[in-house]
């Protein structure tokens, strides 16, 4: 049985491949190395650079390898960019998909794992979110991951051998080593590093939500736990059917602000902040409950932001 990870050369994918290679499930990555890098993939994994969206070159590769699962990771993931360039969004995220599940279903691929995000929720009624909180995506990247989840219904509907799965993802952060770090400037960690290593104060998009110190609240999760998120839910789509969502989180809530000062722990740099406006697309606060995911996989996060941080700081100086 082995699994195709799209965007497997990605600062997520990298990760996966690793954890799907500690419990010995075969993995080929597929990156078309537009936001990847090639040297994250191990030399020991089978390597295809090609567009999911490039349905002869996916349906080649999976005859090729004897592909048997799909982790489908690869997408346009910048929030504020969805807001500017829907169509873009759309045509990658929506279409690529349905290209990419195409050539999975022209050959005979029956396990689907989608790589999915709060920002389904946009901004929630409740704080605490399970993954029966009412959805209501505020950008155009949480459509298109809702719509995702959508897509995969329809499927297993119309195909019942079809096992599928989709993980929501709260704000991935850290590196499992130095050289895996995220090299993302749209994510908060590697975005205050960059300003600290440009001498710049770094950015506080808006201090005045309705929060504990006015800045957003969210549920940071290490990408080393989200990895094996992945890892236990393909473990399980190999054993049966499934057909659920899961939320991947900590299920605790942080600020920005608490964020910041824990880069200022970690760095030992006393910084200020410069606070700007709010983004686009942004809700005030969320966090998840893990339960579900802990009591059907037997999954749930180890650690902590500082570990996250550390981390993802020792990734940047090993980069930069």
């Amino acid at each position: 049985m082995t699994w195709m990870l799209t965007g497997g050369a990605g600062y997520i994918g990298a990760h996966i491949v690793r954890a799907f290679q500690e419990i010995d499930l075969p993995v080929v990555v597929l990156d078309d190395l537009s936001a990847g890098v090639r040297g994250n993939v191990p030399a020991d994994v089978p390597f295809v650079q090609a567009s999911v969206q490039d349905r002869d070159a996916v349906r080649a590769a999976m005859r090729e390898h004897g592909v048997t699962g799909l982790l489908h990771l690869a997408a346009k993931k910048a929030v504020g960019e969805s807001v500017e360039r829907p169509l873009l969004y759309w045509d990658e995220n929506v279409g690529g998909m349905v290209d990419l599940l195409q050539a999975a279903a022209d050959e005979g691929v029956e396990r689907v794992l989608f790589s999915s995000s709060a920002a389904v929720y946009g901004n929630p009624p409740v704080e605490l979110v399970t993954e029966e909180t009412p959805t209501g995506p505020l950008s155009p990247y949480g459509g298109t991951k809702l719509v995702g989840e959508q897509v995969l219904r329809d499927l297993a509907a119309a195909d019942p051998s079809l096992r599928w799965s989709a993980l929501r993802y709260f704000n991935v952060a850290g590196a499992g080593a130095p050289a895996l770090g995220d090299r993302s400037i749209a994510n908060l960690v590697p975005m205050t590093f960059r300003a600290l290593s440009e001498s710049r104060n770094p950015q506080l998009f808006g201090d005045d939500y309705d929060t504990r110190d006015g800045s957003c609240v969210r549920d940071y999760i290490h990408v080393v736990d989200l990895a094996a998120a992945h890892a236990a839910a393909a473990k399980r789509l190999d054993e049966g059917p499934l057909g659920e969502v899961y939320n991947v989180g900590r299920g605790e809530g942080v600020t920005v602000t608490e964020v910041l000062s824990t880069v200022r722990t970690v760095t030992g740099i006393n910084f200020e902040v410069d606070v700007v406006p709010r983004r686009a697309g942004d809700p005030t606060a969320y966090y998840a409950d893990p339960s579900k995911i802990a009591d059907h996989l037997g999954w749930t996060a180890r650690l902590d932001l500082e570990a996250m941080v550390r981390s993802a700081w020792e990734g940047w100086q090993t980069q930069h």
